[in-house]
């Protein structure tokens, strides 16, 4: 019965492994790594952003949510969507012209001191690794429903191959896993999404079937499921706005690219290309979950639960629509969708590690580019045994759940620095560190103190701090660091970027 399933996984795998070996041909250097030389055009970089962003959070995680919380799932991408739109007016400029491999090489750019280099560094690999664990979650779950896999031996298996990617294909080979990925997945869903309407009937007939499974008093078509509260409601849409807008994975995409017009092109092929797939997904593949997977004995464990948990569920989805070979094809758009991102996601820990941390900190000559890339290399190494260790720690989250909690971190950290960075003329080099110190600290402290943390994955019976989302207190923190710090200190007082 999964023999198909396996079949369709192991071409995944070989057709990324002939990216990875023809990138691998092709890389001359850190350029290649890091940049894949600016060669990239705006539409492929439009795809490769879609494929960067829709992650396992988008076809697996919004689903499972949907299931639990109603339209309130909108919230964890709408808002998201709304911080790409601005991002591409006062962000995607500035940034194509003032860098050149990392978010580091922007704010040296304007302050020209290393110290800066390694804060940005440190928070890139933060905000990185939160969001890799997710990706790993994903996979975990997915190849152990397909292969029957013990969760541990599916994760080392994705590393494995992450390791892989990154290390010979750099930046090259993750473009173009990307950009192929993006295009299976927008044809998958819109595919996904005409089977569940033929099968319910209709987009009425279906959210009506949607609603039955549902014991409970309150629609899971209105709003207020989340009860976050209006203290953390807010500070999750400020989170996700000012977060998505500074993702470092994402923003490093934008020196692929020859010029700030290409840059701004492939923003707005990507952000087109996001909104229609996940308006699909919302509006579609998530009620049909529910119709057709919730409630249903076929795919339900002894417990009673989602068979893989809520994760999977879009993937029981497929195989109830069109038997194990759309099952298949779903599962490998999937896996596929996981190597991409872990894959962008990789390259902006490695590339950080080497270009940012390790290039700032040495004493004496700079690094030459072999020694620059053999770091980038043992990065990736180093990048794949801590995302499998903490995704065995992660495994029973949901993963959208997981990747807002990088939104958070980012937020808190990248937009500040960036933002004043390319704007504020007055900021200082010991501003700036001020700025990513306070912002790193408090927000992933706050994260770890949280109900998420501290009582599902500590154990303790109550949370230090009372909400998930912390970016409402720790963003005007970094912000207010930065100011003050900079009052009472000097350096170099360059006109900030106009857009």
């Amino acid at each position: 019965m999964m023999s198909a399933s396996i079949g369709y996984f192991f071409v995944t795998i070989a057709i990324t492994l002939a990216i990875t070996f023809w990138a691998a041909r092709r890389n001359t250097g850190r350029a290649s790594f890091y940049a894949a030389e600016g060669r990239i055009t705006g539409t492929q970089n439009g795809f490769a952003i879609a494929g960067d962003y829709m992650s396992a959070g988008t076809i697996l995680g919004i689903v499972g949510l949907y299931t639990l919380i109603g339209v309130d799932v909108s919230l964890y991408f709408i808002a998201p969507l709304g911080g790409l739109c601005l991002g591409l007016a006062i962000l995607v400029g500035p940034l194509r012209r003032m860098g050149k491999y990392t978010l580091g090489d922007v704010v040296q750019s304007r302050l020209k001191e290393p110290r800066t280099r390694v804060v940005l560094g440190a928070c890139t690999i933060t905000i990185s690794l939160i969001n890799l664990v997710a990706q790993m979650v994903g996979a975990g779950g997915l190849i152990s429903i397909v292969f029957g896999l013990e969760f541990n031996l599916a994760v080392i298996t994705v590393g494995t191959l992450m390791t892989f990617y990154v290390a010979f294909g750099g930046m090259l080979a993750a473009t173009w896993v990307q950009i192929i990925k993006a295009g299976l997945l927008v044809g998958a869903v819109i595919l996904l999404s005409l089977l569940c309407i033929i099968k319910a009937g209709g987009l009425g007939a279906l959210y009506t079937l949607a609603e039955t499974p549902q014991a409970s008093d309150r629609s899971l078509f209105e709003f207020g499921a989340i009860n976050h509260g209006l203290f953390s409601s807010i500070s999750l849409a400020v989170a996700s706005v000012a977060g998505m807008m500074s993702m470092p994975h994402l923003l490093i995409r934008f020196f692929t690219v020859p010029d700030e017009t290409q840059a701004k092109r492939s923003l707005l092929v990507g952000t087109l290309l996001i909104g229609g797939t996940m308006g699909l997904v919302f509006l579609v593949v998530s009620p049909a979950g529910l119709a057709f997977v919730t409630g249903n004995a076929a795919y339900q464990d002894a417990s009673g639960g989602v068979s893989g948990g809520s994760n999977m569920i879009s993937l029981h989805l497929a195989r109830e629509l069109g038997g194990e070979f759309f099952f298949g094809v779903m599962s490998a758009v999937a896996f596929s969708t996981i190597l991409a991102v872990v894959a962008g996601l990789t390259v902006a820990i490695s590339s950080a590690t080497s270009h940012d941390i390790f290039a700032a900190l040495r004493k004496g000559a700079p690094m030459s580019e072999r020694q620059e890339v053999g770091i980038f290399r043992l990065a990736a190494v180093f990048t794949s045994a801590a995302a499998v260790g903490l995704a065995v720690v992660f495994q029973h989250e949901n993963l959208t759940f997981l990747i807002v909690m990088g939104l958070n971190v980012a937020a808190c950290t990248t937009f500040p620095l960036l933002m004043l960075a390319i704007y504020w003329r007055g900021l200082t080099p010991a501003g700036a560190v001020a700025a990513g110190v306070v912002g790193l600290v408090s927000s992933v402290g706050l994260i770890v103190l949280s109900p998420a943390f501290w009582v599902k994955v500590l154990g303790n019976p109550e949370a230090v701090f009372p909400s998930d989302y912390p970016a409402l207190v720790c963003m005007p923190l970094a912000f207010a660091a930065a100011w003050l710090v900079s009052r009472f200190s000097t350096g170099p007082q360059e006109a900030a970027a106009s857009y």
